[in-house]
């Protein structure tokens, strides 16, 4: 295993520690449906599979799991990631999941579930990227532009992290969608993005030897599933969750979605 590699599995180890919670003690929602929404463009978490052509990923399997524990069905949605947070907030579905940071700010407009994951930041660029090798070097290029969606981890990293604090630094381009950056930067157009582990490690894999990390992770994150808030799916969520570390059942989406999958083959 690589650093890269080395440094994904210790953070998915380090997820909190579960509390244990069986089976048989968990919720039954009485075959209820829910809707879930996602923008499916963060693999391996969620995706659309390039050859079925399937929404698939970490989360999917998790959610499906929680589904059959927890007794409910689940409505698949989609959205891009800004509205994301505002329709779960207004009610327009159940539950968001699209590796969604646990913020106090998005804590007033949501509910968050307990962590279901750990990731930290990582400097995704072209493979043949020589220019730069890590944040410090990449803030002293100034001619180097980073894409990011706004009001997201990636933006305010690279704003505070990265470059002067200014928000409206011109060597930041926006962009509507993550897979938008990610386009941008294969293309050219940027010369940086910044993900989480988990979806730098999906699209270096599927890159085809087009993308690489460089540098050193950049903090530290969680995630967590949001709801409308005082959402009663809130707790069985949360207790499916303990279930689901307690049994390994989280390790097990690992080690296929981290360690063993390879989009496209």
């Amino acid at each position: 295993m690589n650093r890269f590699k080395l440094a994904l599995a210790g953070l998915l180890a380090c997820v909190l520690s579960p509390t244990l919670a069986s089976a048989d003690t968990l919720p039954d929602l009485g075959g209820k449906t829910v809707t879930v929404v996602t923008e499916n463009a963060y693999p391996p978490l969620q995706f659309i599979d390039p050859k079925t052509g399937e929404q698939i990923g970490w989360e999917y399997d998790a959610m499906n799991e929680m589904a059959k524990r927890l007794n409910f069905k689940i409505e698949y949605q989609n959205t891009s990631w800004d509205a994301m947070i505002q329709a779960v907030s207004d009610g327009q579905y159940n539950i968001g999941m699209t590796g969604i940071t646990i913020k106090e700010d998005r804590k007033e407009k949501v509910d968050f579930s307990d962590p279901y994951m750990r990731s930290q930041q990582f400097m995704l660029v072209r493979s043949d990227e020589s220019r730069f090798t890590d944040a410090k070097s990449f803030g002293a290029f100034k001619d180097g532009l980073i894409a990011a969606q706004p009001g997201t981890s990636p933006f305010y990293t690279a704003v505070y992290e990265i470059l002067d604090g200014n928000e409206q630094n011109p060597r930041i381009k926006l962009f509507e969608t993550f897979g938008a950056t990610v386009q941008a930067l294969k293309s050219g157009d940027v010369d940086l993005v910044l993900t989480d582990s988990v979806a730098a490690k999906g699209y270096v894999d599927s890159s085809g030897g087009a993308l690489k990390v460089v540098g050193e992770p950049l903090g530290t994150e969680d995630f967590g599933f949001i709801f409308k808030k005082s959402s009663d799916l809130v707790a069985p969520i949360n207790a499916a969750i303990a279930s689901m570390k307690a049994d390994g059942t989280f390790d097990a989406l690992n080690k296929k979605w981290f360690l063993d999958y390879k989009m496209g083959e």
